[in-house]
């Protein structure tokens, strides 16, 4: 596969949702290794992602991206990434070998409009999600680029990576519903009903290339 090397420049088009996960839900998706941060009672902070990455990027590709909840380890934080989609195979291949992304082909069926998006998720006959956005929940936008960092923290053979993705985009604040269906393999997660949705017309990352910060004691296999 020919992939770039890190970090990996992308721009387009994204939709985010945050969401409240029950850490017992979350578990089976996380090693044991990591502690689940808590941000309530029970709960802690997951969320999907669903972006298409145009001319200019590193590459061009669709991705989905699940985050079964935040995490802890060695001193360090960050998002765990439980499921993650694309439909290039060189995308899937660089975020293996780089940053020890679960990657999988998939095929993303989009259709935006002016006020509204919509993409559609599948694996062959499986279907994975429908992610769709309407018009903005309240007159609500940043109007400007604002500058964003988060730290993930992710796991290749036995070493433990933290990278950090650096976002820059206005933001509007917008109606988003999440169908997941039965068969989708993170339906357990229970992320059909999103605390909030956030759309990114004019989104550029800087996905940075990862740290080791550790070593894993425990075989996992992603669920």
């Amino acid at each position: 596969m020919a992939y770039p090397k890190a970090p990996w420049k992308l721009q387009g088009y994204a939709i985010q949702t945050g969401q409240l996960v029950d850490i017992e839900q979350a578990r089976p998706f996380i090693p044991p290794e990591f502690e689940i941060i808590s941000v309530l009672p029970g709960k802690t902070l997951g969320g999907v992602y669903a972006s298409r990455y145009e001319s200019g990027s590193a590459l061009e590709y669709s991705e989905l991206i699940v985050v079964a909840g935040l995490v802890s380890y060695a001193g360090n934080w960050g998002a765990w990434i439980s499921h993650i989609y694309v439909d290039n195979p060189d995308s899937v291949a660089g975020g293996r070998e780089i940053w020890g992304l679960p990657k999988e082909l998939a095929e993303f069926t989009w259709d935006k409009g002016e006020d509204s998006s919509q993409v559609a998720v599948r694996q062959g006959n499986r279907k994975l999600c429908r992610f769709s956005t309407t018009n903005m929940v309240l007159p609500f936008s940043t109007g400007f680029p604002l500058p964003l960092s988060g730290p993930v923290l992710s796991a290749l053979n036995s070493d433990v990576l933290l990278f950090k993705g650096e976002f820059n985009s206005p933001l509007e604040l917008v109606n988003g519903k999440l169908d997941i269906p039965a068969e989708s393999p993170f339906v357990k997660l229970n992320l059909n009903q999103p605390l909030l949705t956030v759309q990114c017309q004019s989104l550029q990352i800087l996905v940075n290339a990862p740290e080791v910060v550790g070593q894993k004691s425990v075989d996992f296999s992603y669920q």
